[in-house]
């Protein structure tokens, strides 16, 4: 089967880019032939997995437009990025309308006016109401039960072709100096609690909310701020900011205690890869990956912009042996999400998709 993958912009630390690479590479391993189409600042060197065929655009709308007009020799067109048609989508932004309420909440009201005037807002909510149109998508992937319950909420896709499935990880065994190696780069003694964030676009993350929370613990801990962002704005004698940061391995093995307090994820990569990593996970119930943290043994969920609820949270996993005795039960349940699991998932909506495609057609002769 030939697929195209879809998908515009990039980010040399975006988790969407890593899951569309881990994507790649698993399809391309269960014999697909895949083809990617893209904007122009997609690294060549950051896709290995097919062909890519470029897409020159300055907007949201215009990439979809200019995708719709493109001969496409495949049999499957998947994408991650809202546009006009598709067979399948994978809602890994989550919903755009429910981010803009959220995202009204905590800020002034009057960046509320100026973001709804602004073209590429009105842009990505008008193909987010196309691609979640039934005659223009033949099947929605949520990756998490909030995505899924947004998605129903908001546009009534049908609930038989909308299917939920999690992200998935493989990720690469840290070496054995990483620890210490990444603690002496950045300040870190080795008896030091490091608490780490990573992430772009540090309002939606939350980093102020960590940053405070981190404050409260009186230097009984310290943070570690991966990812590009303007760190004057948030500048703390207990935290350091290490830039963006293309390979996270090493930092996942440096740090004790992942913290992302959210105000809106569909499903943070990033909280699997720590997951993954033996770390404990705070996040907020703003992030779907937050629907595996039922076992306490594997973190905290915590309400949006609760600060008191994150330094408690904090101070639960700042004892050493309180890590240590629960590390292994969070390696167990990271290994449940494996990519192969993910793309064998991926693979049976793509063949749901080409099934619903088959008894169109037929209705329609």
């Amino acid at each position: 089967m030939r697929i195209a993958l879809v998908r515009r912009g990039y980010s040399a630390t975006g988790g969407a880019e890593a899951y569309l690479r881990r994507l790649g590479n698993g399809l391309v391993e269960a014999g697909m032939e895949v083809v990617f189409y893209t904007s122009n600042d997609w690294p060549e060197a950051a896709w290995g997995y097919g062909e890519i065929r470029r897409i020159s655009s300055k907007s949201p709308l215009a990439f979809a437009q200019q995708l719709r007009r493109m001969k496409k020799d495949v049999d499957c067109i998947f994408s991650l990025e809202r546009i006009l048609e598709c067979d399948v989508y994978r809602a890994g932004d989550g919903v755009h309308q429910v981010w803009l309420q959220r995202r009204a909440k905590f800020e002034h009201r009057w960046r509320r006016w100026v973001r709804l005037l602004n073209p590429k807002c009105k842009q990505i909510l008008n193909l987010e109401r196309y691609t979640f149109h039934p005659d223009h998508t033949g099947v929605v992937i949520a990756n998490s039960r909030m995505v899924q319950e947004e998605i129903w909420k908001f546009y009534h896709f049908p609930k038989e072709r909308l299917v939920l499935i999690p992200n998935g990880f493989e990720g690469a065994s840290p070496l054995s100096g990483d620890r210490m190696r990444i603690r002496q780069q950045y300040g870190f003694s080795a008896e030091e609690t490091v608490i780490l964030f990573t992430g772009t676009g540090w309002m939606r993350k939350g980093l102020r909310f960590a940053v405070n929370a981190v404050n409260a613990l009186q230097g009984r801990a310290r943070l570690l701020v991966a990812g590009r962002g303007p760190s004057r704005s948030y500048h703390s004698p207990h935290t350091v900011f290490a830039g963006p940061i293309s390979q996270m391995t090493p930092l996942y093995a440096a740090a004790d205690i992942f913290l992302l307090p959210t105000l809106y994820d569909p499903f943070s990569n990033a909280c699997l890869e720590a997951l993954s990593a033996g770390l404990p996970v705070i996040t907020t119930d703003g992030n779907g990956f937050s629907e595996i943290l039922e076992n306490t043994e594997l973190g905290d969920q915590v309400p949006i912009g609760d600060e008191k609820g994150l330094i408690r949270a904090l101070m639960r996993w700042l004892p050493r042996q309180m890590r240590e005795s629960t590390r292994q039960v969070r390696l167990d349940v990271a290994r449940q999400f494996s990519m192969k699991e993910n793309v064998r998932k991926t693979l049976e909506a793509i063949h749901l998709s080409l099934e619903m495609r088959k008894i169109v057609s037929r209705k329609g002769n």
